[in-house]
């Protein structure tokens, strides 16, 4: 059963009783680990599309910094000895010029003929990428095939330690207080039972698990996530700087103060807040009138998960600007006597639109949606099946 058909339900009933506190608990709790457990790759995913940064330099800074090509030094390399230019020019071109389609060449006029390279022209890629390494597109089933190439597979499980620690009582402070606020509604003011209430009891309740429970177990999960460490490389997984969800914590604490778990705040709380007001408006609203159409007491599994992945969808649509700036202010990391990048919300927002364009600050947004879609479809289905078994069978 739902949150709000249950709570209206037992307040109605003959003895007057409400649903125990406990049965959001444990209905709240298995929701929130088998959520966690399918989705947490798309999060992942998510997390480090939003820190990757577009690149605006000018292509003479590209040549510039490039260690990569020969041939991108070319003119650095013609100011040094002949013996080093001998060296630098072994693997460049001997014609180079700036193509609209990226490819780069540059002439050489006036070298000896013992220092000029067999070849006329040699065509040198930009872009082109160091040899074993993944050629991927900056869309999610790309940056999932560079993750698993460089890092191994449960690479797109990193964090997942912060998920399960923050899960059950971040459920259980979810649809507890969504209970009690809407009960406080009813009771105190004269919204009743209405959708405002419902509204106004799901963004209370947001606003109180990402104080309480969010923010710093997503500051974990988030430093732990932009490691790029290989998994698969021994020598680097017992070298990298987050183990674990409790030693990553007491490493914040200890290297930036306890302040630092609640970097993002409140970026954190709109988000939250914006997230479950839509979530359970939304969700309980399609509930009452599938309910009504098909006169039927209890909804199907297979309903609840499409009810749930539907009104999942609303909140990051709205609020991923708000989920990017999130994402930023916790993955720095602040530096005693220096400014940070990041200060606030509204200058991180102009920071980044600034220099990354206004899109930007809708980066993620598609494997957000894949993962918070099918997440909260998992998670409502799960939760009103278990609290309907805990209610029939009156285990609590």
């Amino acid at each position: 059963m739902s949150s709000s058909s249950s709570t209206k339900e037992t307040k109605t009933n003959s003895s007057g009783s409400k649903k125990n506190p406990l049965q959001h608990l444990i209905a709240g709790g298995c929701a929130g680990l088998v959520e966690s457990s399918v989705c947490h790759p798309l999060d992942t995913i998510k997390t480090r599309m939003q820190l990757r940064k577009n690149q605006v330099e000018s292509v003479e800074k590209k040549l510039q910094h490039s260690l990569v090509e020969p041939a991108l030094r070319l003119k650095h390399s013609l100011q040094e000895p002949a013996l080093r230019l001998r060296h630098s020019l072994q693997d460049a071109q001997h014609t180079v010029k700036a193509t609209p389609s990226g490819t780069l060449t540059a002439s050489l006029r006036g070298l000896p003929p013992q220092m000029t390279p067999t070849a006329s022209k040699v065509s040198v890629q930009l872009n082109a990428p160091m040899r074993g390494t993944t050629v991927a597109s900056l869309g999610p089933i790309g940056t999932a095939k560079r993750i698993v190439q460089r890092e191994g597979f449960f690479a797109l499980y990193k964090g997942l330690t912060a998920v399960y620690t923050g899960i059950i009582p971040k459920m259980a402070i979810r649809f507890v207080s969504f209970e009690q606020y809407k009960d406080l509604l009813n009771d105190y003011t004269p919204m009743g039972r209405s959708t405002s209430a419902t509204f106004t009891a799901g963004l209370m309740s947001g606003l109180t698990e990402a104080v309480l429970v969010v923010t710093p177990a997503e500051v974990c999960k988030i430093r732990m996530q932009s490691q790029h460490h290989s998994l698969i490389d021994a020598t680097q997984r017992q070298h990298r700087k987050y183990r674990n969800v409790f030693q990553t914590a007491m490493t914040i604490v200890r290297e930036e103060g306890l302040g630092a778990l609640y970097k993002g705040v409140v970026p954190t709380m709109l988000r939250q807040g914006c997230n479950q007001a839509c979530n359970f408006t939304a969700y309980n609203y399609a509930k009452r009138k599938a309910l009504e159409w098909q006169q039927l007491a209890e909804l199907p599994s297979y309903q609840s998960l499409i009810i749930g992945g539907l009104s999942g969808g609303l909140g990051p649509i709205c609020n991923n600007p708000l989920d990017v700036v999130k994402t930023r202010l916790q993955k720095q990391v602040v530096i005693e006597g220096k400014t940070p990048k990041y200060t606030g919300l509204v200058q991180a927002c102009m920071v980044i639109s600034k220099e990354e364009g206004v899109l930007a600050l809708w980066k993620g947004i598609t494997p957000r949606l894949l993962r918070i879609m099918p997440g909260q479809a998992i998670t409502f289905m799960t939760y009103e099946f278990v609290s309907f078994y805990l209610h029939q069978w009156k285990v609590v």
